[in-house]
């Protein structure tokens, strides 16, 4: 909780080819009262004394809500010296669902589809997948892209065990901003059910939201 006493909301630091997406779910988000944290906004805190992982990081540990973008480009961050290390936004959705933190979370169509299809092909799971290899192109940058969607819909747990496993197919900036507005516009509810389901420590406020 911010000093403001609004509920903070970090969203995932996916910004290639999603700009105008992420200009339309901040205006939402504020107007409805939440203290957003965006990279591509320039709100999440950062220290010169940290790298951009740990900055990132943080900011996961410290905000009340967590909404992730997967689109089909993995992410920038990965050091050139270990090109095989997750991407920061991996790596925040990694730590969101380690922490169980209250997440939303949008997987753009083509990520959705071409997963469906490698499934349907044989190649299934992050082992199936290792015998491709992928040039980068506009429908999929890179494999590991499919690993951040299955882990967010927490794939090879029986369907009717998983927990946290909503994942909005999105195409267009409409399709995404439908689901943020639709997801956050009653900010009481929102604080009502972090209070009912999440709550450690200080209790969460049920008023804010819209001034």
């Amino acid at each position: 909780m911010t000093k403001s006493g609004k509920l903070t909301i970090l969203v995932s630091s996916t910004v290639y080819g999603i700009e105008e997406l992420l200009d339309r779910v901040y205006t939402l988000l504020t107007g409805f009262g939440y203290e957003v944290w965006m990279s591509h906004a320039g709100t999440v805190q950062t220290y010169s004394s940290r790298t951009a992982f740990d900055n990132c990081l943080e900011a996961v540990e410290k905000c009340d809500l967590f909404l992730g973008i997967i689109t089909p480009q993995y992410g920038s961050g990965q050091d050139k010296d270990s090109p095989n290390e997750p991407s920061i936004t991996h790596q925040e959705i990694q730590k969101a669902i380690q922490m169980q933190k209250p997440r939303w979370l949008l997987a753009h169509d083509h990520v959705v589809y071409t997963w469906s299809l490698l499934k349907s092909l044989g190649f299934e799971g992050k082992d199936g997948r290792q015998k491709l290899k992928l040039k980068k192109s506009p429908i999929l940058d890179d494999l590991r892209v499919l690993d951040v969607y299955e882990e967010a819909i927490v794939d090879g747990v029986p369907l009717a065990e998983r927990e946290g496993n909503w994942v909005q197919n999105f195409y267009s900036t409409e399709d995404g901003s439908r689901f943020v507005a639709a997801q956050f516009f009653r900010y009481q509810e929102v604080a009502q059910f972090i209070r009912e389901n999440f709550e450690s420590g200080s209790p969460l406020p049920l008023e804010g939201g819209k001034s």
